[in-house]
């Protein structure tokens, strides 16, 4: 029997990697930690952007466009600064393949594992991965109940507590930033939608001069509120610290409409190398990145990764694996920077930045460049990945 290729984690970007190797014709074994039917709460990453539908097209015919279907493409987006509107414009709807779509993890997850399970991907939940061994033939796989599975090579995609990276001993490096956001997926009012645009909110005054954002998906709509320092969980980041703000957002009625709720911490880490010394180990998502999500970086890049990591495999030379490699973490720090720039407009540590900020949402009736520059400066500058990545990501 012809040796497979490995994938660890059964998130979107493993889901990813093993329909990408599918598609090269390889066979695919896909190891999981959890059990088959597991729950996943939260939107986590939301936006599927237009590379992405892009690559996930190539690895399954008809998927980028089921998946685009289900999501939502919102055309407007507004921003304002204390109450008062600073931008907004209208796009008119997208021949052929939208710029992104909007839709909850749990669901991209649900195509992307139905589209394996037609690509013939084998599937193995409850493997725990407490094991890895490379050698220049290949690699092996050992799992907590002593269960081992061998592969040409192995996708690392089991997450931000990677058990492929750990056993490798690759350390991933960068910043833990201080502060938090407060995440929440709420459902609709049927008959009674949110009109379908992206807001962000700087300093909202019902908020003591909070930033919230409100971006749509098929469903509902997450909010994503930016706590100071000094503030704690248990005051904005609890179901019931939700249901006390949410109104001041959003209006009245939706204190039972709340789906999920979670707080991130702003890790930007990258690993020191994206594959073992025999290029036989490839990791993916964030088992190689760890990225706050301005600017929707981290499962876009991941399924980058992945894809690239596909070809890499496919092509069954170390040379590949390490072009790889080298590619997608130069991407990877591209990302992080980007981030890391988005980070010091959204809390910015030096109070001339805030002075700009005031100074803008003041002009910006006037001089429409302020207005769009407190619009896109929120999430990071977009260009300027090595070329050799060939996307943004």
């Amino acid at each position: 029997m012809t040796t497979p290729a490995l994938v660890v984690g059964a998130g979107p970007v493993g889901l990813a990697a093993a329909l990408a190797l599918r598609a090269h014709g390889l066979p695919v074994v896909l190891l999981e930690a959890d059990p088959e039917g597991r729950e996943r709460p939260g939107s986590r990453a939301l936006f599927v952007h237009r590379e992405t539908l892009d690559l996930l097209e190539g690895m399954r015919p008809g998927l980028a466009t089921t998946i685009a279907a289900y999501g939502q493409t919102w055309h407007t987006k507004r921003t304002l600064y204390r109450g008062r509107e600073v931008y907004a414009r209208t796009f008119p709807p997208p021949t052929g393949t939208p710029p992104f779509t909007s839709l909850r993890q749990v669901d991209t997850e649900r195509f992307l594992l139905a589209a394996c399970e037609d690509a013939g991907v084998r599937f193995v939940w409850d493997a725990r991965i407490t094991g890895v061994h490379t050698d220049p033939a290949g690699t092996r796989l050992t799992d907590a109940d002593g269960r081992t599975w061998e592969g040409t090579h192995a996708v690392a995609a089991d997450g931000a507590r990677s058990a492929v990276r750990r056993e490798l001993g690759i350390p991933l490096e960068g910043t833990h930033g201080e502060g938090f956001h407060v995440v929440v997926d709420v459902a609709d009012i049927p008959g009674a939608e949110l009109p379908l645009e992206r807001v962000f909110h700087y300093e909202h005054p019902a908020l003591g001069h909070r930033s919230v954002m409100r971006v749509p998906f098929t469903g509902g709509f997450q909010l994503d509120l930016q706590c100071r320092d000094d503030d704690t969980a248990e005051e904005y980041g609890t179901e019931d610290a939700v249901r006390r703000w949410l109104p001041e957002v959003v209006g009245d009625g939706y204190g039972d409409r709340v789906l999920w709720v979670s707080t991130y911490r702003f890790l930007r880490k990258v690993a020191a190398v994206f594959t073992d010394p025999h290029r036989r180990v490839l990791l993916a998502g964030e088992a190689a990145h760890l990225f706050p999500p301005f600017g929707a970086r981290g499962m876009n890049s991941g399924i980058a990764d992945a894809a690239a990591a596909a070809r890499a495999i496919a092509d069954g030379t170390p040379e590949a694996v390490a072009g790889f490699a080298e590619v997608r973490r130069a991407a990877g720090l591209f990302n992080s920077a980007a981030a890391g720039t988005a980070l010091d407009h959204l809390r910015p540590r030096r109070r001339i930045v805030r002075v700009k900020q005031r100074a803008a949402a003041a002009l910006a009736p006037v001089v429409p460049r302020c207005g769009a520059w407190l619009e896109h400066a929120p999430y990071g500058p977009r260009h300027g990945a090595p070329a050799a990545a060939g996307r943004k990501y």
